[in-house]
């Protein structure tokens, strides 16, 4: 079997109603396939999944918190088994061309390899030409039963890297100078002002043009999944070779990758199957999800499910989409799919959770406290600078958000799809939808629970399963835990200064601040004599921490700090005349 996997691809393809963007071969192929309206990913971020896709495990589960490459470096738990060692251990040739984007290598370990890893990214997924040639020599070099994953690298952003290539790296491979020839690729241009965006999109000049790039790249894509599936029918697999064809998460525009409103998650799927004819070109509605690959793929090889050998509960909650070929399910009325976000890059730590149903979508935003991070390839394209300079001179935005709507996120968001599908309308805290709120919350806090998700608690929450808890586990937040993190937020706000420790001076103050509760002035000042260096552990605990200041003796000592600084003269002191309350 075969998957071939886009990189921030959407649905920018004629079968999905895209009268524009030309994608002949794609339409081909959803022609011999069913076509999934309702398939989302586990998370819009490309190495986590990645990693679900290849593990059946949301990124809390496999350990894939984040980005996989360079500074990143977040990789899957080393006992997490992904479909390549379990496929091989059957005596199935595994092998995947272009983008492979997980780690660590003896986990995500294939026969034949011809990634990032050990060739250009921009040969292996974005050179149709070589592609093709690699296919080529993966299938014919053996009569074994096989599983190829070709991941393509387009039509990812690369305006960052590689500018000389054009924002979508549009130009690379288009035969103008400097541009190098990819003989198989036969661009299509676009023109801006004719474009039909989607309603997430801002209607600029600078946005359209961002779109007529990215159509372009698309084309390329599209020729080269034309030209991977005729090398399966020229080496005889096409009518043995079930394919997959889906992306990793939401093209790279704003409300798109890294959120989870549906332009973040929703993808293209379509799966074509030479035993399962009778749905060909035919849609499903069913929800489904990229967890459920795994569960497709062992099905189809008559594999037994896999229990991943990780600590605590290694359960696979996806389910196999095998029987959706032949029909659609009599009732899809408690369908559900989840979704869990920690990271995109190391710095954007915005761990989210989210259930959608056919009718209603529950997101819990667990670090709501902090402003939405944007990722730096699309903080730096034209179509966010374009945002952010009307933002700035108060112009129009001619989009549907604004910057400060779509930075600051409350920590639950709940919309009713069928009147909001735009989801702008927050349901949550209403009282007509207290009862479904509820009803997803248990929902979401069930699988939360089957996939042992670490941050079930919340940030702000530790689990105790000692002493009194050891039979009834309660996640509790501890409050002299709470004012310490506070207290190293509001030295960095006061003092301005951030200095790295010299010594383990911080592991001492965190571990104090979590054993007893002490005075908070006389313990930091104690092992911290220069303010300032608290800011640094400060950084270490800022997504962990409750950053509302209503506690009094936060209050008092945020007083004292800026009597120290000479900007605020003390406050004559007045005895309460209420008894003090237990802690």
């Amino acid at each position: 079997m075969s998957i071939v996997k886009t990189d921030d691809g959407g649905f920018e393809m004629g079968v999905y109603r895209n009268k524009i963007c030309q994608t002949p071969n794609l339409d081909a192929l959803a022609k011999k396939s069913l076509i999934f309206n309702n398939a989302y990913t586990s998370v819009s971020s490309c190495s986590p999944s990645r990693a679900a896709l290849l593990t059946g495990m949301p990124a809390h589960q496999n350990g894939m918190y984040g980005l996989h490459q360079a500074e990143n470096h977040f990789d899957s738990f080393t006992n997490v088994r992904s479909l390549p060692n379990i496929l091989r251990e059957r005596g199935i040739r595994t092998g995947i061309i272009g983008k492979k984007h997980v780690g660590p290598p003896n986990t995500y370990s294939f026969d034949y390899e011809q990634t990032e890893e050990n060739n250009s990214i921009l040969q292996v997924g974005r050179n149709i030409t070589h592609i093709k040639l690699l296919t080529r020599k993966f299938l014919n070099n053996s009569t074994e039963p096989f599983f190829l994953y070709v991941a393509f690298h387009d039509p990812h952003r690369c305006g960052h890297t590689n500018p000389e290539y054009g924002e979508f790296c549009q130009h690379f491979g288009n035969g103008d100078e400097g541009m190098g020839l990819i003989p198989d690729w036969h661009p299509i241009y676009y023109q801006f002002d004719e474009l039909e965006l989607p309603y997430y999109i801002p209607n600029t000049i600078e946005a359209r043009k961002d779109v007529a790039a990215q159509y372009t790249t698309i084309s390329r894509l599209d020729q080269g999944v034309g030209l991977v599936l005729q090398e399966l029918k020229d080496s005889g697999h096409e009518d043995d070779t079930l394919v997959i064809y889906s992306s990793d998460n939401g093209i790279p525009f704003p409300n798109g990758r890294t959120n989870f409103y549906d332009s973040g998650i929703a993808e293209p799927m379509l799966i074509s199957s030479p035993l399962h004819t009778e749905r060909r070109y035919q849609v499903t509605y069913s929800l489904t999800s990229l967890l459920d690959v795994v569960p497709t793929v062992l099905d189809w090889y008559n594999i037994t499910q896999e229990t991943n050998e990780i600590e605590a509960n290694p359960v696979l909650t996806g389910r196999s989409l095998l029987p959706l070929l032949d029909k659609e399910p009599e009732n899809t009325t408690g369908e559900a799919v989840f979704a869990s976000h920690v990271l995109h890059e190391v710095t954007m730590y915005y761990p989210m959770r989210m259930i959608r149903t056919h009718r209603y979508k529950l997101i819990h935003n667990l670090n709501y406290q902090s402003a939405f991070p944007i990722d730096q390839d699309f903080y730096l394209s034209p179509t966010f600078q374009g945002i952010l300079n009307r933002t700035r001179n108060k112009e129009n935005l001619y989009w549907f958000k604004t910057l400060k709507e779509y930075y600051n996120r409350p920590e639950w968001e709940l919309y009713d799809l069928k009147h909001d599908p735009e989801e702008l309308n927050n349901l949550a805290g209403k009282n007509d939808y207290k009862v479904i709120m509820k009803e997803l919350e248990l929902r979401l806090f069930e699988w939360q629970n089957v996939t042992s998700d670490p941050w079930i608690c919340s940030p702000h929450a530790v689990l105790e399963n000692k002493g009194n808890y050891r039979n009834n586990p309660q996640y509790l937040t501890k409050l002299s835990t709470e004012y310490a993190r506070r207290m190293l937020r509001l030295s960095n706000r006061i003092f301005g200064e951030v200095a790295r420790p010299t010594n383990s001076k911080s592991m001492k103050v965190v571990r104090m601040f979590s054993e007893k509760p002490l005075n908070l002035r006389r313990e930091v000042t104690h092992y911290y004599p220069r303010h300032v260096e608290t800011g640094w552990l400060m950084i270490k605990l800022r997504h962990y921490g409750l950053y509302r200041d209503e506690h009094a003796d936060f209050q008092e000592e945020m007083e004292r700090m800026r009597v120290l600084r000479g900007k605020a003269k003390p406050k004559r002191q007045v005895r309460s005349k209420q008894p003090p309350k237990e802690e």
